[in-house]
């Protein structure tokens, strides 16, 4: 290559940098935002309220690039405002004369509000969290004039009101964001990672290699597909004419959940396959190729024919010189089963795509997959480290009042707050102690923004009109990052912050001991939550991924002994919502944990299904099965015990492999014993060595 047609290193230099400029949407949403915090503002001076500048901030709390998004969490904070400023005016006037019981009475008002707000991991917990921290807010910051808490509750009240409709009325009429478009686009791309990991392991050319890091990428983000779509589902509701897409959405929601143990399932069957003495049969590898070349097309109508035509010749396949008994035989009636569920799964998904595309459900529409279903709406609660990050911001809110008042600092209550809403923010995270700290670095530079802007820029404000000119520069440049997730916290700080520190009212009146002392304690509150932090919670994510992964042996010890009585689609959900949580834990861990969660997700789908199965099986097979079971619940039950002992036990082997020789003469004339020796066949792949070769190979 010539000089001159080199790149350029200023050209380099140049395409970095504007990679990451601020795109034409994230203009777009914070000059809108700003709008609305304008109107907000100069609505809130007009009609007289205290403290218009919480007009103007809760503008920038409350708007989301999706109107549904920005109505559904001005709804969430109103409610949540109403509930803490109550709570403010019942309890302030009758604790104020006993400071301490006050700041007891806060911190478990805080801690046990912030431990509702775990139990519901929708965009709804923003009810309990800002309740949470608007009791001490409204409470802490009025202990002088207490007479005075009623008013300033209901001014409050109607600033974050204001604040709310003017957001939501700027986001419906200036190009309002639809959630359905986004879910559309998102889809698309939820069905290219499910379609690269299917096409990976389906195509014959992948004969005899290992699952690709690309391939294990696509179904980590899988999982965290399946708990981003409950977000959007959540503010789709607040969308007008969304009662379809709510529909869609929910079914889209459960088909990603049954793709992670298909296509686990459907990997492992395969390899097994490719490894065994007479590998794929040339019929079932074309099949195979087919398969994947349907799912790498775009959806169409005909393409939804061909799948139905595929699901059928699927049905239909015969492996010529194949015996009906033995490993292999299981192994191809496997790979036929699963690849059956994929071919149902990825119909279902094309059809939902064109109706999305469409903006209506199809009342004609039947779903291809009816094998499996599972109650979405079914959490996995770690209730052990809720209640500890819960009692431990309760604890630190208790230790900021009582320094506040051992102190005597007239401006101790700035401290106070900002410690509970710094420590009830980033609570729920593994590790809440960087996050606190880039807040603290927020709050910092909010201060020193805040000097140059109230003490070198504002005085010379003296309309309105100059007034927002002043601003605009700073708030429109903050407001480009809210929309990118990595920035979004710590922007939304700032300029919430900012608007706060400055206190804009209907006249300039600055006083810098007044301003110096309130932003003092505001960075001293959020320095005390970031150190109380790094002294109580030390242990990081890698506590709550060692607990998750406990709980999921627990729970199929339990399942496999037939001791879960719940409802099984809950218990199925229970699972995949664990999974959801577990994965992308794992994949950022540094420690060998020997799985990725999928395994575990579909020995409790199996165990689950040879429960039920179980009771309608002959005397003799029902006792084999149950032995195979106890074995499989003794495993886990020593994994709990040893977490490094994965490898699955001689009498776990044997157990299985009887089980699977009695069931096999049962299979061709039974519904019940097929799909429990699937069951048992599946538990086999995924518990033992591959290369250990089961007693029905012969």
């Amino acid at each position: 290559m010539s000089a001159a047609a080199a790149p350029q290193p200023w050209l380099e230099r140049l395409d970095r940098v504007t990679r990451h400029l601020p795109t034409g949407a994230e203009w777009l949403l914070s000059a809108k935002t700003f709008a609305a915090a304008l109107l907000a503002f100069y609505l809130a001076l007009s009609i007289g309220l205290p403290r218009p500048y919480w007009a103007f901030a809760t503008a920038y709390v409350v708007s989301n690039a999706l109107t549904g998004a920005t109505r559904s969490k001005g709804l969430y904070r109103m409610l949540g405002t109403l509930i803490g400023a109550g709570a403010a005016v019942l309890v302030l006037p009758v604790l104020v004369d006993t400071p301490v019981l006050l700041s007891l009475f806060v911190s478990v008002w805080t801690g046990t509000l912030l431990y509702l707000s775990f139990l519901d991991r929708l965009p709804s917990n923003y009810v309990y969290m800002l309740s949470a921290y608007s009791l001490p807010m409204l409470a802490l910051s009025m202990v002088q004039t207490p007479d005075q808490v009623f008013p300033l509750a209901v001014a409050r009240s109607e600033e974050i009101l204001l604040g709310i409709l003017c957001a939501g009325l700027v986001s419906s009429l200036v190009l309002p964001g639809k959630v359905a478009p986004v879910l559309q686009a998102r889809f698309q791309a939820w069905l290219a990672d499910a379609g690269s990991w299917a096409t990976g392991l389906l195509r014959s050319e992948a004969a005899g290699t290992p699952r690709d890091a690309a391939t294990q990428v696509s179904s980590h983000r899988l999982a965290g597909d399946v708990l981003a779509l409950d977000q959007f589902i959540s503010h789709l509701r607040y969308d007008t004419d969304s009662a379809d897409a709510v529909r869609l959405a929910r079914e889209l929601r459960m088909r990603l959940g049954l793709l992670l143990p298909t296509l686990s399932s459907l990997s492992t069957a395969v390899r097994a396959l490719r490894a065994s003495r007479q590998g794929v049969p040339p019929a079932l590898a074309a099949r195979m190729d087919e398969i994947a070349d349907w799912i790498a097309a775009p959806a169409s109508v005909e393409g939804a024919m061909r799948g139905e035509r595929l699901q059928q010749q699927l049905r239909e396949l015969v492996l010529p010189g194949r015996p009906s008994q033995g490993w292999d035989a299981l192994l191809h009636r496997h790979v036929l089963k699963r690849l059956e569920g994929l071919v149902q799964l990825w119909r279902d998904g094309q059809a939902l795509q064109r109706m999305m595309a469409a903006g209506r459900m199809d009342p004609a529409w039947t779903p291809a997959y009816e094998r499996w279903t599972f109650s979405p709406s079914v959490r996995h609660h770690d209730r052990g480290m809720q209640l500890f990050s819960a009692a431990s911001v309760s604890a630190v809110t208790f230790l900021a009042s009582m320094i506040w008042i051992w102190s005597g600092w007239s401006d101790g209550a700035g401290m106070v707050i900002m410690c509970a809403v710094v420590a009830c923010f980033f609570a729920a995270q593994d590790e809440p102690a960087p996050a606190q700290f880039g807040f603290f670095v927020a709050n910092t530079l909010c201060l020193l923004l805040g000097v140059a802007l109230l003490f070198l820029v504002l005085p010379a404000a003296h309309e309105f009109e100059t007034l927002a000119l002043a601003l605009a520069p700073i708030f429109l440049l903050i407001g480009t990052l809210v929309a990118r997730p990595a920035f979004a916290v710590i922007a939304l700080g700032l300029t919430v912050t900012l608007a706060t520190n400055l206190a804009l009212g209907d006249a300039y009146s600055a006083d810098f001991g007044v301003f110096a002392n309130s932003g003092l304690a505001a960075i001293a509150g959020n320095l005390l939550a970031f150190v109380w932090t790094l002294l109580t919670r030390p242990f990081g994510a890698s506590l709550s991924l060692h607990r998750l992964l406990h709980a999921t042996w627990r729970d199929l010890a339990r399942t496999a002994a037939g001791r879960q009585r719940g409802d099984v689609p809950e218990l199925r959900a229970r699972m995949i919502d664990r999974l959801s949580q577990l994965m992308p834990r794992l994949a950022s861990s540094t420690g060998l944990h020997g799985t990725d969660g999928l395994p575990e997700l579909r020995v409790g789908l199996s165990a689950v299904m040879l429960q039920q199965r179980r009771a309608a099986l002959p005397a003799a097979a029902q006792l084999r099965v149950q032995a195979a079971l106890d074995a499989v619940a003794l495993h886990y039950r020593r994994r709990l015990q040893a977490p490094g002992a994965r490898a699955a036990g001689v009498v776990l082997r044997g157990r299985l492999d009887r089980a699977i020789d009695t069931l096999a003469p049962l299979a061709p004339t039974s519904d019940d014993a097929r799909e429990a020796l699937h069951g048992l066949t599946e538990l086999r792949l995924t518990l033992v060595t591959p290369t250990a070769t089961p007693g029905t190979s012969s």
